[in-house]
């Protein structure tokens, strides 16, 4: 094939726009899943060294060319597009226990936030943060709720191992909340 690797690599993550799997990407160039790696490391480090004006992001097994965060007002600036509406506190308090607990059902997310969820399950659905994973093997065959990459994208996590560990009690929580009150 014409061309380098690595140029094959950028000309495929620019039309593609959205993250691309590392095998699927692999399997387009011909190539081993490992050099492929290789190539995107070596993109990383050159797209990093020279501040260029777009990064590569990583979501799980996914890959994509970003706004380097350094110019995103500069692009804000220029596109001035339409402010995303904030998830509200139901909705961040919902997507916290899927994500935690995933796969997970309404039930279990009803069970442990107390109070109705359908709505923000629905809005968070909808919004492609989180998706249907699958039935549970019980009465009814509840639908299992999980996140998805667009998650991970929004929250700017590479893998779900990325999400900071929750408080193991009460007491660890107080004081946590106790440690950012004092400056």
């Amino acid at each position: 094939m014409e061309g380098n690797e690595k140029g094959r690599i950028e000309a495929i993550l620019f039309v593609a726009g959205d993250a691309v799997e590392i095998r699927d990407l692999a399997r387009a160039l011909g190539l081993e899943e490992k050099a492929v790696q290789k190539q995107l490391k070596e993109l990383e480090s050159e797209y990093d060294y020279q501040q260029r004006g777009f990064t590569l992001k990583r979501f799980g097994s996914k890959v994509q060319l970003a706004t380097r965060s350094l110019y995103a007002e500069d692009v804000v600036r220029l596109l001035q597009p339409v402010q995303k509406q904030s998830l509200s506190q139901a909705a961040m308090e919902t997507l916290a226990v899927v994500a935690y607990r995933q796969p997970v059902t309404r039930a279990e997310v009803e069970q442990i936030r107390g109070v109705k969820c359908d709505y923000s399950l629905q809005s968070l659905t909808s919004r492609g943060l989180i998706q249907e994973v699958g039935r549970k093997e019980t009465i009814g065959r509840p639908i299992l709720f999980g996140t998805t990459d667009e998650f991970l994208s929004r929250f700017g996590i590479e893998s779900l191992e990325d999400l900071p560990p929750l408080p193991e009690t009460e007491t660890e929580m107080n004081e946590e909340a106790h440690e950012e009150l004092i400056p």
